[in-house]
């Protein structure tokens, strides 16, 4: 089994993630890709929750591009990460699991980082 490098869990209240949207527009373009950008309040705060749960996984939350680490759906419906530039290069060598749930007005995330 390969080691786990760090693990991230987060939580996010969605009627408070809306008002933090409407508060502050620009944080949607600034947190969220494109693709991203298009999908509800509701994943979008799962989302939000999964780029805090890596940023606390890999203790990088001051040196933490949210763009470089987009949620994807694969076809089955599990949630991946899609990495680009510079966290690409950095999770390389990493196996990254990803698990997103939203529910009762409450979205979370929880991530586990292990050397691959």
């Amino acid at each position: 089994m390969a080691p786990i490098i760090g693990i991230g869990i987060d939580v996010v209240a969605i009627d408070r993630f809306q008002e933090s949207l409407d508060r502050t527009p620009a944080l949607l373009n600034r947190v969220f890709t494109p693709n991203e950008s298009q999908l509800k309040v509701s994943s979008l705060a799962a989302r939000f929750a999964a780029k805090e749960a890596l940023a606390k996984a890999l203790n990088a939350k001051s040196a933490f591009n949210w763009q470089e680490a987009e949620v994807v759906n694969e076809t089955s419906g599990k949630p991946n990460f899609l990495f680009t530039g510079e966290m690409a290069n950095r999770l390389a060598n990493h196996k990254v699991h990803l698990t997103l749930s939203h529910d009762g007005g409450i979205a979370s995330a929880m991530v586990i980082v292990e050397a691959d």
